[in-house]
């Protein structure tokens, strides 16, 4: 069912359904020869909370080279703070600015109410000739995240399938280093590196995922259409006292301070993390929180909704061999009722490896592995809502785990819920790749069933069945190597849930 779901979905969305909002503003007017080497500015009003403003212009006559360069004005005058915010010649047809991001060649600030003006600059039109333009403005308010209107989000590819990535990484716009090109010292790494160090993974997106910080949007942003095949994901690390989460899809500033009057506690954090609409994942949650890493265990003060997040990091880095993997914490959490989808992160602090200790992960490694309707960071995002997710520990670029779950004709995967009456049997069939003669394992409740145990064939294909007791449960699915190495983590299939 899920996947007819997301091929209609998919259909609507090639169609141009719901592909982006309307816009609050249409400008439109036309220019003749008399406009040659001239500037026209057409006002328009910005009310009070507007923390965005997006415009795409079109206009006719190229073929008679006809030329119109953009510039943007905010309401003071042009030498002021809040007066000229960029000029992108002829270059770009589309541009956004926010306090926190900007297209290149404009400025990021504060989005001031009042008349603003989009600049028409005329460097070439023929006496004779005529254009017509239109220029469309959207005006976003503080609760919405990356729309495509906002001229970062994009569709890299269609189809639904499984896609490659990683969910945190660091570069200079944090903490990110990496050793200088005469090889004396390290420095801040240019996120340019971060970047084409995961374009060389062939992975299929990633997300750049800055400490309390979106400084990096406006680089991803310039850099998206260059890096055509790997989708870049805009997110931050929020990084507090009391414990770390990633926020993928919001682009607003989001107050981090736990503990202070502002923000008193991660549950006023996540009522305006809803608000934004966004994804948001606790990291390392076994991690020390001490002087030698500062808040780096998920450790808050007061009790905690966790209904708040929709993901963990279950694997961050390598440390599935390691005795603070966010596994038990992950599962823990599903004992207690939550369907929370678990992935991983490399949380790579260098442009290429890292060398911080024996866990550390580089970028890749692990893999987060997510079954969406095609290569957009709202289909992402979806697939990890709904928990249609995998993670490959060693970061390998083709080993596959697919599970399909059925009784009957119900069906589920990866994240779905079925419900199985008592003495009814749950059929499991099993697909995988590059995983021959590895085993499967499958753990119920937090329990292995080592009676399931099974080593994968030559075709990749097993077929499991599995005895309800009518009552609720969740069964996962995972792949181990002959030493019990934990190879693939799956997502749950929640039974009578």
């Amino acid at each position: 069912m899920r996947r007819w779901i997301a091929f209609i979905l998919a259909s609507l969305l090639a169609t141009g359904v719901a592909a982006e909002r309307a816009p609050d503003l249409v400008l439109r007017g036309t220019l003749s020869g008399a406009d040659q080497h001239t500037y026209r500015e057409l006002p328009f009003d910005v009310p009070a909370g507007t923390s965005r403003i997006t415009i795409d212009v079109d206009y006719t006559g190229r073929e008679e080279k006809t030329a119109i360069d953009l510039g943007l004005l905010g309401p003071g005058e042009f030498e002021a703070q809040d007066g000229f915010r960029g000029w992108s010649g002829g270059s770009k047809r589309r541009f956004t600015v926010s306090a926190t991001d900007a297209t290149a060649s404009f400025l990021p600030g504060a989005i001031g109410p009042g008349r603003w003006r989009l600049l028409l600059g005329i460097p070439n039109i023929r006496p004779t000739a005529t254009s017509t333009y239109t220029a469309k403005i959207w005006l976003s308010r503080d609760e919405e995240g990356f729309g495509p209107e906002h001229g970062l989000t994009t569709t890299l590819a269609t189809g639904e399938r499984w896609y490659r990535g990683d969910l945190h990484m660091h570069s200079a716009h944090s903490d990110g280093g990496c050793i200088n090109t005469s090889k004396t010292k390290s420095v801040p790494c240019p996120l340019f590196l971060t970047v084409t160090s995961a374009a060389k993974r062939g992975l299929d997106f990633i997300a750049v995922s800055e400490h309390n910080t979106m400084s990096q949007v406006s680089e991803l942003r310039e850099m998206q259409p260059y890096f055509d095949t790997m989708l870049l994901i805009p997110a931050r690390e929020i990084t507090t006292f009391e414990g770390h989460a990633n926020l993928f899809g919001v682009s607003r500033t989001v107050d981090f301070r736990v503990g202070s009057k502002q923000v008193p506690d991660w549950n006023a954090l996540l009522a305006d993390v809803a608000r934004a609409h966004g994804v948001i994942s606790i990291n390392h949650p076994r991690r020390p929180n001490d002087e030698t890493c500062m808040g780096c265990g998920f450790t808050p003060h007061d009790t905690v909704d966790m209904h708040g997040f929709q993901a963990i990091e279950a694997v961050n880095g390598r440390d599935v061999e390691r005795a603070e993997t966010g596994i038990p914490f992950w599962e823990k959490q599903l004992n207690a009722g939550l369907r929370i989808t678990a992935i991983g992160g490399s949380d790579s602090h260098v442009g290429s490896d890292d060398a911080r200790d024996e866990f550390a992960g580089t970028i890749g490694t692990p893999t987060t592995v997510v079954h969406a309707r095609e290569l957009s960071m709202e289909a992402i995002l979806d697939g990890i809502r709904a928990g249609h997710v995998f993670i490959d520990t060693e970061g390998t670029r083709d080993r596959s785990l697919d599970v399909t779950a059925s009784t009957g004709i119900a069906k589920a995967g990866m994240g779905d819920a079925i419900d199985v009456p008592s003495g009814a049997d749950l059929h499991l069939s099993l697909r995988t790749e590059a995983l021959q003669g590895k085993k499967i394992a499958v753990t119920l409740d937090g329990k292995a069933l080592p009676d399931y145990a099974q080593v994968i064939p030559a075709n990749g294909r097993l077929d499991i069945d599995w005895r309800s007791d009518g009552k609720p449960h969740w069964l996962r699915v995972d792949v181990r190597a002959a030493d019990g190495k934990l190879l693939i983590l799956g997502n749950p299939v929640y039974v009578n849930r």
